[in-house]
């Protein structure tokens, strides 16, 4: 008995529209469950007691002491701060497909930039040397991991490298590498996956800032 094509194009047809609308409600219901509960919120009075405690204090005193005019804050565009986010679960699927997002996160170093003398480590990045000795914040991954004691703590790691998944090898006391070597030139730096170069005011202007 010959097959007939039209037939078989028809199933085919249908087995991939079920295929997409399956697709579909599957992503529409994970990004319901992202967006469940009331959004974070914190008064408008809590924010700028916070914002002039540290510039009455901290900055000030920096500002004293290091003769600068330093930053007070970092602005990173949301298409870069959802890139970085998704960046993160992808390679980490790529390694272990069983992590769950609930065991990921996100860690803010508090930074400086360095004299504009040493300014050659950013010689592949476009970065105005304006930024020179100017706090700003870096942001790198983090993974729930147990400890010797069955404690989960959230550990820096890399997630493009394997060997940063576990800290098997801390424990025995060893170097647990976070970084991998570029593979152009061992002289290279090391590189980790993290997030920084956002725009700090100053020197960026003050116009936009509410607090």
């Amino acid at each position: 008995m010959e097959s007939n094509p039209t037939f078989s194009y028809v199933i085919a047809f249908v087995s991939g529209a079920i295929a997409l609308y399956l697709f579909q409600k599957l992503f529409n219901n994970s990004n319901k469950d992202r967006s469940v509960g009331k959004p974070n919120t914190m008064s408008e009075k809590a924010i700028q007691l916070m914002v002039n405690n540290y510039r009455d204090i901290q900055l000030a005193l920096i500002n004293k002491t290091l003769g600068i005019n330093d930053a007070h804050s970092v602005w990173f565009d949301f298409k870069t701060l959802k890139k970085f986010t998704s960046d993160i679960e992808n390679e980490t699927k790529k390694v272990d497909r069983g992590i769950a997002e609930e065991r990921l996160g996100l860690r803010f170093y508090y930074a400086a930039y360095p004299k504009v003398d040493n300014w050659d480590i950013f010689r592949n990045l476009s970065i105005s040397k304006e930024l020179a000795e100017k706090h700003t914040l870096i942001m790198v991954p983090t993974l729930k991991i147990k400890d010797s004691l069955g404690n989960y703590l959230d550990y820096d790691f890399n997630p493009l490298d394997a060997t940063t998944y576990t800290r098997n090898r801390k424990e025995k006391g060893e170097v647990l590498r976070t970084m991998s070597i570029s593979a152009d030139s061992e002289t290279q730096a090391l590189e980790v996956m993290a997030q920084n170069h956002g725009q700090t005011i100053p020197p960026a202007v003050t116009v936009v800032e509410n607090y």
